[in-house]
C-alpha cells in the first residue's frame, strides 16, 4: 500500500488519513469523508459523515437525491476544524463552485491535497489561493509539457466569427457555467440557451451569488428560429447532434481532441496545465510532491534534480 509518511495511505476506497480515520474524496461509501468538490469522481453519495463547503453540498444535493442520507458538516474557506487530532481547513481550488484544496496539519507537518484545481481566471467560481505546505498531493491531469491551455477569453471570442447557431457540449457542473459567464461577458450579441439538466446547476451557482449573465432554458423552436444563438448541453445530449448539419457543433475540452464527434473544439479546461502545476510546486514551497489523478511521470522527470522529493500515489 502506497503511503505518505504513515499519515495518508492509498486504499481501494481512496486516500485514507490514518490518524484521523477519514478519507479524502473516497471512491466508495465510508464513515467519514472530507470532499474537495462535487464532481462525481470525487464525491460519491451516501457517506455517513461529509465535511465540505456549502457550494459542494448544494451541488451534491442537486446531483444526488440520496445525498440527504449523509450528515453534512459545512465549513467556510479558511475555517479550521478538527477530526481526531488532525487540523483541517479548506482553501479555494478555482475548479468549480465550492471546490477546495484540503490542508491537513498534524505533528507540525502540513499536508495539502489540491483535489482538482486551476489557476486561470474564472468569474464563475472562487479564485485559487496558494497555500504553503511540507507535503503536496496534487492532481496531474494535464501535467505534460505539451499542454499549455490558451486564454479562455481568446477561445470564447472566436465564437464571434460565426453567425450561425452553435451547439456546445460541456460538462453540466463547472464547465457549462464558466462558458455561460464567458459568453455573457464577451459575446453579448449571442442568445444563450441552456439544457434543462444544466440549468438546475446554473441556478445553484446564482443562489451562491455567482451571476452568469443572461441565459434561458432551452426552447427548441425558439432556438431554431434564432440566428447567432448558442445552446449549451451535456455531453450525452451533445452526441445526438453528431449528424446535424444545420448547426456548428463545438465540444469544450482541455484535451487536444474531443471524445465526441464535432466540427471543432473549444479549448477551455477547468484543470491546471503543465505550467500551472510547476507554479503550484514552486509557490507552495513543498519539500515532497505526490501525484494523483493523472500521469505524474513528466513531473517526476522534471523535478528529479530539484531537491524536491516526488512519487506517484495513483
Amino acid at each position: 500500500m502506497v503511503g505518505v509518511n504513515n499519515f495518508i495511505s492509498l486504499s481501494k476506497a481512496g486516500l485514507y488519513c490514518i490518524p484521523g480515520d477519514f478519507y479524502l474524496d473516497p471512491k466508495r461509501i465510508v464513515q467519514t469523508a472530507v470532499i474537495s468538490h462535487a464532481h462525481g469522481d470525487h464525491a460519491v453519495p451516501n457517506n455517513v459523515n461529509v465535511y465540505c463547503t456549502k457550494g459542494t453540498r448544494e451541488l451534491m444535493a442537486m446531483r444526488y437525491n440520496a445525498s440527504a442520507r449523509s450528515v453534512f458538516h459545512l465549513k467556510e474557506y479558511r475555517e479550521a476544524f478538527d477530526i481526531r487530532g488532525v487540523k483541517i481547513s479548506f482553501y479555494p481550488a478555482g475548479h468549480i463552485l465550492g471546490s477546495a484544496q484540503i490542508l491537513l496539519e498534524y505533528n507540525s507537518e502540513r499536508y495539502l491535497y489540491t483535489g482538482d484545481f486551476k489557476l486561470q481566471d474564472d468569474n464563475s467560481c472562487e479564485a485559487f489561493e496558494f497555500v504553503e505546505c511540507d507535503h503536496l498531493i496534487t492532481e496531474t491531469t494535464f501535467a505534460d509539457p505539451t499542454y499549455d491551455h490558451p486564454e479562455p477569453i481568446a477561445e470564447i471570442l472566436s465564437l464571434n466569427e460565426f453567425d450561425q447557431n452553435v451547439v456546445i457540449g460541456a460538462y453540466a457542473v463547472g464547465k457549462a457555467q464558466r462558458i455561460t459567464k464567458l459568453l455573457a461577458d464577451h459575446c453579448p450579441d449571442k442568445m444563450v440557451f441552456v439544457h434543462n439538466g444544466v440549468a438546475a446547476f446554473h441556478r445553484v451557482y446564482e443562489e451562491h451569488s455567482r451571476s452568469l449573465g443572461e441565459w434561458m432554458p432551452y426552447r427548441r423552436q425558439e432556438f431554431l428560429d434564432s440566428r447567432n444563438a448558442v445552446y449549451i448541453l451535456p455531453p450525452a445530449h451533445f452526441a445526438r447532434y453528431s449528424r446535424n448539419k444545420t448547426v456548428l457543433k463545438i465540444f469544450a475540452t482541455g484535451w487536444k481532441r474531443s471524445y465526441y464527434s464535432c466540427d471543432r473544439i473549444l479549448r477551455i479546461s477547468d484543470h491546471a496545465d503543465w505550467n500551472d502545476v510547476l507554479t503550484l510546486v514552486r509557490k507552495t514551497k513543498t519539500k515532497q510532491v505526490y501525484t494523483v489523478h493523472g500521469d505524474g511521470s513528466h513531473l517526476i522527470h522534471h523535478l528529479k534534480d530539484s531537491g524536491i522529493g516526488i512519487r506517484k500515489l495513483a
